[in-house]
């Protein structure tokens, strides 16, 4: 089942090679998107949540001899990578409508656009079911070329370039540490399947120069102070389908790294560096949510809200609590369905119909735009961590997971909610409200694409929010596992 997943966008890319017409290829990509979507949501509903082994695992024999022993090709899940799963192919089919119609012309043109989002599509689910750490890097780095490509033919931005370079770069050199981390685990194990390393015991003094390389990878990717530079001109930059999947799967990559290598192989370190991870969690936040204060450029404004969340999910996943973890998973997902709203609403809805998203050209959107505004309010106040919604139960679990080892931390981590909230109330304010702007034409409201796309992010927001259990009984068993017992 989890071959399909991984061939499936495969098959769509390679149909869509051989098709010229525009319409049948945005069919083909829908289609194969959402019948991955359907595989996801039925292995899940098969998957069985009182265990803590992997499940649906496969070995491609054939493969395996390939590899020359060095790795091998074992794919499956368990309760910590099946929502990541679920995200990616969630997301991908509303990162292919969101620029449906917009992307015709452009210089790569329609079909490298819709291949390259299903080749990421496989991508990013072969990171979460490889139980390989050496596959894991490979596929982690794997997304890399293909989104630089994507920011540079499709991005709308004037210094895409260089945004895509420093994209690339920054994420680049953080992963050639990992590299070597894992090829001194393969020296120390002789092997880098994830379940024999979790069996091997490495001393501290080892364990705390490969934590410190696996952390520098992943710390680029959240990304966590001071190397967040590349993350809000790659999103400002970028066409609004590669916004969506930067926001809601790419961020995730990191946060999977979390759990699965560093919690589960490196406990000691873990605990040990836990302290200094916290500290800059909890400067990644406040700075975060400073900048955003100060910014004119809605997509750029949006991006740094997502630092400042992401910080809140390192807290929670360092805080070795069950609460805390499992409230960081929360918020992930959470993230990852409000941010990619926020994105199609301000550099969607708002970009297309004004060619602007400097905050003081738009103003008094209201008049015009009911409906959209609504729902942009809606999500400005799931973004803030409303009652009711998922981000607030992922925040609040994992600030009280992190209260419970040290109150002090978890009290400047509540702030960036505080912050958060100034700087999402006042982007809604300042261009919903107010006299219409003059530097605007009468605008028309959503279309019933972009509804069905916000609404449909809306709904896994609210319904989880208020039924978590739906996804906190299947984490629970996975996550007591990575508890570290001091």
């Amino acid at each position: 089942m989890l071959s399909l997943l991984l061939l499936i966008p495969v098959i769509g890319s390679i149909l869509i090679l051989f098709v010229s017409d525009n319409e049948k290829m945005k069919r083909i990509a829908l289609a194969t998107s959402l019948l991955n979507l359907l595989l996801s949501i039925y292995m899940w509903v098969q998957f069985d949540s009182s265990t803590t082994q992997f499940q649906f695992v496969q070995s491609p024999s054939s493969i395996s001899d390939l590899a020359l022993n060095f790795y091998q090709f074992n794919i499956g899940v368990d309760g910590l990578s099946i929502y990541f799963v679920l995200l990616t192919t969630f997301i991908t089919p509303i990162a292919i409508l969101s620029n449906y119609n917009n992307i015709d012309n452009t210089l790569g043109g329609l079909k490298y656009f819709l291949i390259s989002f299903l080749l990421l599509e496989t991508l990013q689910i072969a990171v979460f079911v490889v139980l390989d750490l050496l596959l894991f890097y490979v596929f982690f780095e794997s997304v890399l070329p293909v989104l630089f490509i994507v920011i540079i033919l499709y991005g709308s931005g004037v210094a895409k370039i260089r945004s895509a370079l420093l994209f690339f770069l920054y994420t680049l050199a953080g992963s050639l540490f990992m590299l070597l981390a894992i090829l001194e685990i393969n020296t120390y194990v002789g092997s880098t399947d994830f379940q024999l390393i979790s069996l091997y015991e490495i001393n501290l003094e080892s364990q705390k120069l490969l934590w410190l390389a696996f952390f520098l990878a992943f710390a680029i990717k959240t990304p966590l102070w001071p190397m967040t530079g590349w993350l809000y001109r790659a999103h400002a930059d970028s066409p609004l389908a590669g916004s969506i999947l930067l926001a809601a799967t790419i961020l995730k990559l990191a946060t999977y790294g979390y759990l699965r290598v560093l919690i589960n192989f490196l406990p000691d370190a873990t605990h040990y560096f836990s302290p200094l991870v916290q500290t800059i969690a909890v400067i990644t936040i406040i700075y975060a949510s400073l900048a955003t204060i100060v910014q004119q450029d809605t997509k750029a404004l949006i991006a740094y809200s997502s630092i400042g969340h992401m910080g809140v999910v390192i807290l929670g996943l360092f805080s070795n609590t069950i609460q805390g973890i499992e409230g960081a998973i929360l918020f992930a997902l959470a993230h990852g369905f409000v941010s990619p709203a926020l994105f199609i609403c301000v550099g969607g809805v708002i970009y297309e119909r004004t060619g602007t998203r400097i905050i003081n050209h738009i103003r008094g959107l209201v008049t015009y735009m009911p409906v959209f505004t609504i729902l942009f309010f809606i999500f400005t106040l799931c973004n803030t961590g409303i009652p009711l919604s998922l981000n607030f139960l992922g925040e609040q679990m994992s600030l009280i997971g992190i209260w419970e080892r040290s109150p002090l931390v978890s009290i400047l981590g509540a702030s960036g909610i505080v912050l958060s909230a100034c700087y999402s109330i006042y982007l809604y304010n300042r261009i919903s409200y107010g006299s219409y702007s003059p530097h605007l034409k009468p605008l028309k409201d959503i279309s019933r694409r972009e509804f069905v796309l916000l609404f449909s992010l809306l709904l896994p927001t609210v319904i989880l929010g208020i039924y978590p259990n739906v996804i906190l009984d299947t984490l629970h068993a996975s996550v007591t596992t990575l508890l570290y017992i001091v």
